[in-house]
């Protein structure tokens, strides 16, 4: 059975993380640094461990320092023990790499909202939208909250 180091989840869901938002395929990733996009999958996936200078090159085509891809690490990460290939999905803290599913920053969605987002030119227009997503949200929020506090006083709760 395969074992992933934390560290390396974490810097390949970062390496993702910023390809999906500049809109680059593995493919195109792969191509600038001489590698399949399965090898480019690998490394997302945690399967293979970087080195420090792939790594230096992915922090150059993707404009970012290298410090980024160890930004936000979990603590768990830290500790430095490998975890199992399988059964992976599902175990973990909440919003480390082995719950992608539940961290709504490493979702498709979240990326490609955030691209159309910054791609509206006039500030006002975008700060506009920003404060109507933030206010939808609280009052969704704020409905969810008392739906369960009635149903709970409907229980006798």
């Amino acid at each position: 059975m395969a074992k992933f180091h934390p560290v390396d989840l974490h810097v390949g869901t970062r390496i993702r993380q910023r390809r999906t938002l500049l809109a680059m395929t593995q493919s195109k990733l792969g191509d600038a640094v001489g590698l399949t996009f399965q090898q480019i999958q690998k490394y997302e996936r945690g399967s293979n461990r970087i080195g420090s200078s792939r790594l230096y090159e992915f922090a150059k085509l993707l404009d970012v320092p290298v410090s980024y891809f160890f930004d936000e690490m979990p603590s768990n990460a830290l500790s430095g023990r490998p975890m199992s290939g399988r059964g992976r999905k599902g175990f973990g803290e909440a919003g480390t790499p082995f719950e992608q599913e539940k961290d709504p920053l490493v979702k498709r969605e979240t990326l490609e909202l955030m691209r159309a987002y910054h791609k509206i030119r006039e500030n006002r227009v975008r700060k506009r939208i920003f404060e109507m997503i933030k206010a939808v949200g609280a009052a969704s929020h704020a409905d969810a909250l008392g739906g369960s506090k009635q149903r709970r006083s409907a229980k006798g709760g």
